[in-house]
């Protein structure tokens, strides 16, 4: 067996959740399984997607929000068992797939318009 067979192999064990279609410029909530001791919670992380990458089972998304002024953003990756699932707030009308120039936008200009549904 060869190491492609055997990557695609692994990939295929791993369980996929059907997500929504989102992409960059999307607002998206992921409710996101977080273990504390013994204990499980769901906390949601709201904030625009900035890129999706990959494909596959190694297929992640960046997240960025602001928390109290500050930019956070979070990788998470597609097939997570820890994704409890994703809602899609807005759809944004960006005309790029990565759109990391939103990391020097503040304020006004950090809003992205949204996209017209037909």
């Amino acid at each position: 067996m060869g190491k492609i067979e055997l990557i695609q192999f692994v990939e295929d064990q791993i369980e996929r959740k059907e997500f929504p279609e989102f992409g960059a410029g999307d607002t998206i909530t992921v409710h996101y399984k977080i273990r504390e001791g013994n204990k499980e919670r769901i906390q949601n992380f709201q904030g625009v997607v900035i890129q999706r990458r990959g494909s596959g089972a190694t297929e992640t998304f960046t997240v960025r929000k602001i928390t109290n002024g500050v930019g956070v953003e979070r990788i998470f990756p597609i097939s997570s068992p820890f994704i409890e699932q994703i809602d899609v707030n807005k759809h944004g009308a960006v005309r790029r797939a990565r759109i990391f120039y939103l990391r020097n936008l503040t304020g006004k200009k950090a809003r992205i318009k949204e996209r017209r549904m037909r």
